[in-house]
């Protein structure tokens, strides 16, 4: 027998609310009639990453600081959907132009993820972009400042820990990658 383990919404606020970030309080009743109040739950809009590959098989990757973690280190390019875009695709494509500069004619969403689904109400979508080509300066956001790293796709697995990547989402992404490109393998 499946059990439902659904909460049903009693009452909703926003407590936060602005082009950044969207933070709600709920009330919630569980199935075994508890009450939960507050429960927070982060809104941000879809996400996207790319694992872009060269044809000399290196990986774009952007070194840039994050405030949260108070620290510069190396990512995938990414980003959120904007009201332009017209799909993940579209904004994976162009995160990956205005962070890196680069494109390509191929691409393939690898996964889509929850980046938490304890607080967050949003996905992220996964690409693998193939034969990537410099074709333009950087367009950043004026709170980014990046510069564009290509390692070796070989270093880069042989680093993974170290801790070469600190974000779990784009391990992750980085993971899906792979076995699409048959790096990683399952007996």
């Amino acid at each position: 027998m499946v059990h439902s383990f659904d909460w049903i919404l009693l009452k909703s606020r926003h407590i936060v609310k602005d082009r950044w970030i969207s933070i709600r309080s709920d009330t919630c009743q569980m199935p075994n009639g508890a009450i939960v109040d507050p429960y927070y739950v982060l809104e941000y809009p879809t996400w996207v990453n790319v694992v872009a590959l060269t044809k000399n098989q290196e990986i774009v990757l952007v070194n840039q600081y994050r405030y949260g973690t108070k620290k510069t280190g190396l990512e995938l390019p990414g980003g959120s959907m904007e009201a332009e875009d017209i799909s993940p695709l579209e904004a994976a494509k162009r995160e990956l132009l205005e962070e890196s500069g680069y494109t390509s004619n191929n691409f393939l969403e690898t996964a889509i993820l929850s980046p938490n689904s304890a607080s967050h109400n949003n996905l992220i979508h996964c690409f693998l972009a193939t034969d990537v080509e410099h074709i333009a300066d950087l367009k950043l956001d004026v709170t980014e400042q990046i510069d564009v790293i290509l390692l070796p796709l070989q270093k880069l697995i042989q680093d993974i820990d170290n801790g070469i990547l600190l974000q779990t989402i784009h391990i992750s992404s980085l993971f899906f990658a792979l076995k699409k490109l048959g790096k990683v393998q399952f007996s």
